[in-house]
């Protein structure tokens, strides 16, 4: 039911929103004059993926977690994209190839090494990686690997469809800061 959804959503979003991504494409270009951000993330069962999404900081900045960004680095489009979520709104495409879900572990780099042996320890990667989830409405970033996997865990073994539409909305209402850059 879940995939389900995420399909429908995905789809609606990527056609009703079709002029907003435009139009964030077509600022992010004057920003940055690259406005998609690509990287490599793992995914289900280990396997690796391009996730996309909305640039929001300098070209050549490095490429580590959220956590570990330098604050500076983060255009102020950017910054407004991320305060929004609207950075986000690409990934709807990993959503509906299948690499992702709306709700899931945020996906991790391929370098976190200490987070996929936790992750891989407890049985997260049998999920798809999502765009929010637990911990992220609970502030709760990649920099605590073990806690983060945990939080994912208890989020996979108790979801529901009500969950799932839970922290869509708590998200959506600016919950979602477990990925922040820090100032």
């Amino acid at each position: 039911m879940i995939r389900f959804l995420d399909i429908v959503f995905s789809l609606f979003g990527l056609i009703i929103g079709f002029p907003l991504l435009v139009l964030l494409w077509v600022i992010g270009l004057f920003d940055t004059g690259s406005p998609l951000f690509r990287q490599e993330r793992v995914g289900r069962q280990q396997k690796p993926f391009t996730l996309v999404k909305f640039r929001t900081m300098k070209p050549g900045t490095a490429s580590v977690a959220t956590h570990l960004a330098d604050g500076s680095a983060v255009t102020p489009f950017g910054r407004l994209l991320r305060q929004t979520k609207l950075d986000e709104l690409p990934q709807l495409w990993n959503v509906l190839k299948g690499e992702m879900s709306l709700v899931g572990p945020r996906p991790c780099l391929l370098n976190q090494t200490e987070l996929i042996e936790a992750r891989a320890r407890l049985g997260v990667f049998h999920a798809r990686p999502g765009i929010t989830g637990l911990a992220q409405i609970h502030g709760i970033d990649m920099s605590t690997p073990e806690k983060l996997a945990q939080t994912d865990k208890t989020m996979l073994d108790s979801m529901t469809l009500s969950k799932y539409f839970k922290y869509i909305v708590l998200t959506v209402l600016g919950r979602g800061a477990g990925d922040r850059v820090r100032e």
